[in-house]
């Protein structure tokens, strides 16, 4: 309920200000107060989720600097070379020709959990795997524990 206040100017001339009520100003402070007790413990609780969805985002990010390896050297680095292509110029079979002086990534990400993103070429799964295995560390698992690779993006 708005109240209307009037104000008197020093021309003479009156008008109307409006203002929030003290019970108004208090229930919006309620509901955010709700939303936030609703929300918070929401996002809190998922944080594996997060970190499924980070190794996501890394595999497309090492997946797309391999395309771009393809694109220039005619092949995928040999399971080997491994990721370290993507960032040194690999030596060995096959022989990277048109490598790029300043390399695909910066470094190799390590997977949310801390280890080390697996790669083998030519792969079961697809043309290359490459994959996580998850918050467990481990081969197979479900949910957060699940492997996590390119054929699945």
């Amino acid at each position: 309920m708005k109240k209307w206040v009037t104000v008197r100017r020093a021309t003479g001339v009156h008008s109307r200000a409006k203002g929030f009520t003290l019970i108004e100003i208090m229930v919006v402070v309620v509901i955010l107060g709700i939303l936030a007790a609703l929300v918070v413990p929401n996002i809190l609780q998922r944080p594996d989720e997060a970190r499924v969805t980070a190794a996501r985002a890394d595999i497309r990010a090492i997946a797309n600097a391999l395309e771009m390896y393809r694109l220039d050297n005619h092949t995928y680095p040999s399971t080997d070379q491994g990721l370290d292509a993507l960032v040194r110029r690999p030596s060995g079979f096959p022989e990277a020709r048109n490598w790029n002086s300043e390399g695909y990534l910066k470094n190799i990400p390590r997977d949310p959990w801390g280890n080390d993103y697996q790669y083998i070429s030519p792969g079961t799964r697809a043309t290359y795997d490459l994959y996580s295995f998850g918050a467990d560390g481990r081969e197979g698992g479900e949910g957060v524990n699940a492997v996590i690779g390119n054929w699945d993006l």
